[in-house]
């Protein structure tokens, strides 16, 4: 076996110092480009590779961050991961992602894992924390993140985007459709999303006279918003516009409504969801939504989570970012309207 390269062999072949090195491999150090490239060509030709988990025994900062999901069917959160991954890579931090055993809340077992990792930071992704393992992570000093989640607790930082007013922009869109019979299926009650976005729904429908025709359960499942649809449409009397709690619902809601029960969209009627994912453009769907503000709502909780690693005294703050109503062919559009 050959032996292990070093950092002194390195900064000889480069003519610098082993701290020079050592500046080259540590994200965020201050050193040149001249000798950034100097290091990085003797590194690559004699085949060294810094050791991480040294330098993170040195300097208490292990540079990984915990990301926690519970489930990935919706596609807004793979994409999101995918964004979270790549900014905090950036800033010289991996990422290393654990499931939740259920969307309800982060389990013991896996803050064990965490801690165990020796994490500098965590994010939790359509999830939330329990009083008590909220206090473990703060007594380890350890700052969470929730993203797209928030939660009454002074302790907690939180991103989404403002839920409450893109369910009512959804609200003044069909009522100004001159839809009647509206109707909701609405997903996990126990997520501060399905809360304020029915909230800003209910609103928008009182401020225009309307009051809900029917309301279901989907739990952001496909299949259980299968079932919501079959139960809410089975009567004689059916809605003429339905919001969804969020796409991955509304394309379930959609694929029961013309397959199974031959209803035409938005003519019969309109559908409408949350969230705009990719698929939500695609022709077979070109489903009208709210647009989550992806980008903003990841630099955000990036930008909150590394000023905490950094500052732990920096308080906690919870942000809600607005998002625009995306207009496409699921859902009747008003007589003169403009986006």
């Amino acid at each position: 076996m050959a032996e292990k390269v070093t950092s002194i062999q390195v900064a000889k072949r480069a003519g610098v110092s082993q701290s020079a090195v050592s500046r080259v491999f540590t994200p965020g150090a201050s050193v040149s480009s001249k000798t950034a490239e100097k290091v990085r060509k003797a590194a690559s030709e004699l085949g060294y590779r810094p050791n991480v988990l040294a330098r993170a025994m040195v300097s208490g900062k292990s540079r990984i961050i915990g990301l926690v999901v519970a489930y990935l069917e919706n596609q807004f959160y793979p994409e999101a991961i995918e964004k979270l991954s790549n900014t905090l890579q950036k800033h010289g931090y991996h990422v290393l992602i654990f499931m939740a055993s259920n969307k309800d809340e982060v389990t013991q077992t896996v803050i064990d894992e965490l801690l165990d990792y020796q994490v500098d930071g965590i994010i939790t992704a359509s999830v939330s924390l329990s009083n008590d393992l909220t206090a473990r992570c703060e007594a380890a000093g350890i700052p969470i993140v929730l993203f797209n989640r928030l939660q009454n607790d002074d302790r907690l930082s939180g991103v989404s985007s403002d839920n409450v007013a893109g369910g009512r922009k959804l609200a003044d869109f069909l009522v100004a459709g001159g839809h009647e019979c509206i109707a909701h299926i609405a997903g996990w009650e126990g997520a501060s999303t399905q809360r304020d976005r029915e909230k800003g729904f209910l609103l928008g429908l009182a401020a225009g006279g309307k009051s809900l025709f029917a309301r279901a359960g989907g739990n952001f499942h496909y299949d259980q918003a299968q079932e919501a649809t079959r139960s809410m449409f089975s009567g004689a009397e059916r809605p003429d516009a339905v919001f969804v709690a969020n796409d991955h619902m509304a394309f379930a809601v959609m694929d029961v409504l013309r397959f199974e029960l031959g209803l035409r969209i938005p003519e019969d009627v309109s559908v409408v969801g949350y969230d705009d994912v990719s698929l939500a453009a695609w022709p077979s769907y070109n489903l009208t939504t709210v647009r989550q503000p992806a980008n903003r709502m990841v630099e955000e909780t990036v930008d909150v989570l590394l000023t905490r690693i950094e500052k732990p005294e920096t308080p906690a703050r919870r942000i809600a970012i607005d998002g625009p109503l995306i207009v496409r062919g699921s859902a009747r559009i008003p007589k003169g309207y403009t986006s």
